[in-house]
This record gives C-alpha cells, structure tokens and sequence, in this order.
C-alpha cells in the first residue's frame, strides 16, 4: 500500500476496481482545512479521463504495469496479432486497445502495456510518429506553398489524413499518432 505523498505521473492504481493511470496532480494546502491531492486519472480500458481529489495521506493500492515491445504482423479483421521479437510468442489484441490502429504497418513496433498480476493486455501504443508512404493523392502545384492549405490523402496502411499541396503520390511523410496529422515530409 501506498499513501498520496507517493503519487507521480504515470503511476498506475486501482481506484473504483478498476485501473487509472495519473495524468497529473497537485498537493494542495489550504490555509484552513485538511490537505488534499487533487488529480486528474485516466482510465486504462476506456481511455476517459477523470478528475478525482483524494484526501492527503488517504492509502492507495498501486498496481504493477510491465511495457513490452512488440512487432505488429497482421490483423484478421476484429483482432491485430503481435509477436514479442524475443520469445516469438503471439498475441492478439482487439482494436479498441490500441491507440491509431489505422496507423499500423506490417512489422512496426509497438508497445503493449501488461497487468503482472493478471498478464493480461491493458493497452497498445503506436511510437508518438510513425513514417508512411502516401499511396493516393491529388497531383501537387508548383509554387502554390504560400498557403498552409491542405488536401486529401490516402496513405499505405489505408487512412487518411490532410497533407501541403505539395505532397505527391510516393512521397514518405512523417504522422503524429496521437492527433493522426501530418508532421512532415521525409526525404531519403
């Protein structure tokens, strides 16, 4: 058991029988009154985020999170199965667990959060970019950069996004998974 006074960002616990991980927080003292932490948790199966003040001192049940590479292979519609490069073990997790699924290409390393209590996956997050190839596009104008103006385009794993005018088809571009923008060109 742990008290408030252990509290830091990304510790995971178990609040409500279920697992949250803390966002932030923030020891407050009032001039009058008793102490408090007051926090922001994000849950672990649904991702919501949940403000939450806990009394100081209060007794939290800290639970022990383990992150694993793993290589993404293929997906079969409803699940997408991994390997751990080690051991070669194969796993399969449902899309809702993974945070841009549609950014997902054969071979790609992700890191999949595990429960050691339970061994069972709680999450899987993509690297915060990740570089694809754009397979569709419209064709590009010279010199109209002036602008930050945007087009459609589809990339190789399917999704689409908003690129600059001059991004062509075949061109490498670098995607922000967390918001699924377009970071930047890359050049070979």
């Amino acid at each position: 058991m742990a008290t408030t006074a252990d509290f830091r960002n990304g510790l995971i616990i178990e609040f409500n029988n279920e697992l949250y991980s803390i966002v932030e927080f923030q020891h407050v003292k009032p001039g009058k009154g008793a102490a408090f932490v007051r926090t922001r948790l994000r849950n672990l199966k649904t991702g919501k985020i949940l403000p939450n003040t806990f009394t100081a001192g209060v007794k939290i049940n800290v639970q022990r999170v383990e992150r694993r590479p793993m290589q993404y292979l293929y997906n079969d519609g409803t699940d997408y199965h991994f390997m751990n490069s080690e051991t070669f073990e194969q796993i399969h997790i449902p899309k809702d667990l993974i945070n841009a699924p549609q950014f997902l290409k054969e071979g790609d390393i992700a890191e999949v959060m595990y429960h050691t209590e339970s061994d069972s996956v709680l999450s899987c997050e993509l690297p915060v970019t990740v570089v694809l190839e754009v397979s569709y596009t419209e064709p590009g104008e010279r010199g109209n950069t002036a602008t930050n103006a945007m087009k459609d385009a589809t990339l190789e794993t399917g999704a689409a996004i908003r690129v600059p005018l001059f991004i062509n088809i075949g061109d490498k571009v670098k995607v922000n998974t967390a918001e699924g923008t377009y970071s930047e060109r890359v050049k070979e």
